[in-house]
């Protein structure tokens, strides 16, 4: 395959090479992660000027954010049985290329069926790559360092969103600029431009991320499971010497024996538990409600009355936050381990998110008129005080903080780990699969919530499942630091074996 020569083919010196090689293949499969925050943080953009451009409903609206995980859930149902099949590199590279081509039709729609359309084959590709790059990683990092190179994954993820952000800000900014010098009458060239820009500008990363992934190899744990030692032992000496090479075909050779790589495995007795964990995770790190923020921010912000500028502006500041807490995640869950950063994450998102329903419940309701198709429409809108916002700002910014460092980045790495390497791919696929599902749920719900209980009521039902996220870590999730992908393996075989041996 392309780009493998370059590790194959080196002599070997027996001389371990350091983490450079490691490195490089991870942020390869990284930049999967960059363009899946991409592609979901840009619908805080474009969805005020799609609703005007398309005349769309609240429900319209949320499709046509939401369709984006119409494509995801195939995407990430297929994956895992493609990569087991084929290898994680070769789908990777798919993705890329689907990741470009949406992002070039996604600029030329004429109608909201082609727009759909173009995001959904970007669904694709971020379904399918939200499942295979963390397994990627995670096959081929030391088990010193899995937790943070894995963690690299959710951070593409959230410099993704941060990047886009400020594109959607200087393009907002762009377009303003030339409707103020141009004066054309009833023109609003954010409305009929800005917003293809702000999905285009996409295809620039997607090839970028083409480029890197063709330069790197195949997953070496893969290339063992599929009859191919040599090439698995080449790649494993150039990232961790002959005598590591040797001991992790051994351990993968032993582990991989002792199973069938039946994917109804999965759902046997032995597996019930970290099969209940990536379901678990997958779908409350969602109903968290991190996608009414990363989807919607640009409107939470309206509704306490900001102008569109400042809350274009206030969304980039969400992203920058975003970034900085993700940090924290790479330098600590490694050293304090998945558990206990799950704790103190979710325990502050419980505490934040009711700060947001509370201030909403607060808020002061003012009469406002507008004008709907030539008809005068009466309504309340909500009014926030000058300290009411910073409050309402300063929540959502923790909450954010506490996403980043813990319910963001734990699921994929946690979910990428747990289950045997025969089945892997297969099993992450599940996860991965509920994960988009949660996503889409959130993403089609949150407009028509807002609509029909409004955002306290909103607010306080994701904090709730904060909660339910909170117990269910001290109560039941694993600590799984420190362990090789077959040590986590051999500790779910021990528990079953000890379960049934108290029958």
């Amino acid at each position: 395959m392309s780009g493998i020569s370059s590790f194959e083919d080196a002599s070997e010196t027996g001389q371990i090479p350091g983490m450079g090689p490691i490195v490089f293949a991870v942020a390869a499969a990284a930049l999967a992660g960059l363009l899946f925050g991409y592609d979901t943080g840009v619908a805080s953009g474009i969805q005020g000027y799609l609703q005007t451009y398309f005349h769309l409903s609240n429900t319209q609206l949320g499709f046509a954010i939401a369709c984006l995980e119409l494509g995801a859930v195939p995407g990430a149902m297929f994956a895992g049985t493609l990569a087991d099949r084929f290898g994680r590199k070769k789908l990777l590279i798919v993705c890329a290329v689907l990741f470009a081509v949406s992002g070039v039709l996604s600029a030329i729609p004429q109608s909201l069926l082609q727009l759909v359309l173009a995001r959904i084959i970007g669904g694709v590709a971020i379904g399918a790559s939200s499942m295979v790059a963390p397994v990627y990683i995670a096959e081929i990092s030391p088990e010193r360092h899995r937790g943070r190179l894995g963690s690299l994954f959710q951070l593409g993820i959230v410099i993704g969103i941060a990047v886009v952000y400020w594109v959607n800000y200087f393009i907002l900014n762009a377009g303003n600029h030339i409707n103020a010098v141009h004066h054309v009458a009833g023109m609003n060239w954010n409305q009929t431009m800005g917003w293809r820009w702000m999905l285009g500008s996409e295809t620039l990363p997607a090839l970028v991320f083409l480029v890197m992934i063709l330069a790197v190899p195949e997953s070496p744990r893969w290339l063992v499971i599929n009859n191919q030692e040599p090439r698995g032992r080449n790649i494993l000496t150039r990232f961790i010497g002959s005598a590591g090479a040797d001991r992790e075909i051994k351990a993968v050779k032993e582990m991989a024996a002792q199973e069938e790589g039946r994917f109804s495995e999965l759902f046997t007795p032995r597996y019930s538990l970290p099969l209940t964990i990536a379901l678990f995770l997958a779908v409350f790190s969602q109903f968290s409600g991190i996608n009414s923020i990363i989807y919607y921010a640009p409107r939470v912000f309206e509704a306490a009355g900001m102008k569109t500028t400042n809350a274009f502006g206030s969304t980039a500041l969400v992203g920058m936050v975003n970034l900085a807490f993700t940090f924290i995640a790479v330098g600590f869950v490694d050293k304090a381990g998945r558990k206990l950063l799950l704790a103190i994450g979710t325990a502050i998102q419980v505490v934040a998110l009711a700060s947001v329903g509370l201030i909403f419940a607060f808020a002061n309701r003012v009469p406002a008129t507008t004008m709907v198709h030539g008809h005068a429409v009466h309504s309340m809108v909500v009014h926030f005080s000058h300290g009411q916002v910073l409050i309402l700002i300063t929540s959502i910014l923790t909450f954010i903080a506490a996403f980043a460092m813990a319910m963001g980045p734990m699921p994929w790495i946690i979910i990428s780990e747990i289950f045997p390497a025969r089945i892997r791919g297969r099993a992450a696929s599940v996860g991965i699969l509920t994960l988009w599902v949660a996503i889409y749920v959130v993403a089609q719900t949150f407009p028509m919530l807002k609509h029909s209980v409004g955002l306290t009521v909103t607010y306080f039902i994701y904090s709730g499942c904060s909660l339910i996220s909170f117990l269910f870590v001290l109560l039941v999730l694993p600590e799984t630091k420190g362990k090789t992908l077959e040590q986590i393996e051999a500790y779910w075989h021990h528990r079953h074996e000890n379960k049934m041996a108290q029958k």
